[in-house]
């Protein structure tokens, strides 16, 4: 699986440019579960192609326009479409069922 960092000043270029499904995950280095996301996402089989880690103290401008409350904050993207938040446990079954859950929504515009 590939992965990304993505920041306010190319994210939204970056992401429309993607082909395939990216999971947009905010975290922050404060953050104990943030911290976890980073170290065990990279080595689970994820239905994903990509996962792209913006990190919130430094992105406000992202933090804001993705409505980000509480980390980490996970994201569907397909294709440069949103298809929304993820709220689920951090373990390959439960992230695999809510990004295809988010995949059979209605498709939005970037935020």
């Amino acid at each position: 699986m590939f992965e990304s960092e993505l920041t306010d000043f190319d994210a939204d270029q970056r992401l429309l440019a993607m082909s395939g499904v990216s999971l947009v995950i905010f975290t922050s280095v404060g953050c104990a579960s943030c911290r976890y996301a980073r170290e065990v996402l990279p080595g689970l089989e994820l239905a994903v192609d990509r996962v792209c880690w913006i990190d919130a103290g430094d992105n406000g401008g992202l933090v804001e326009r993705y409505q980000v409350f509480h980390l980490p904050a996970l994201f569907v993207v397909r294709d440069g479409e949103f298809f929304g938040a993820v709220h689920t446990r951090l373990n390959a079954t439960e992230l695999n069922a809510a990004v295809a859950q988010a995949l059979s929504r209605v498709a939005e515009e970037l935020p």
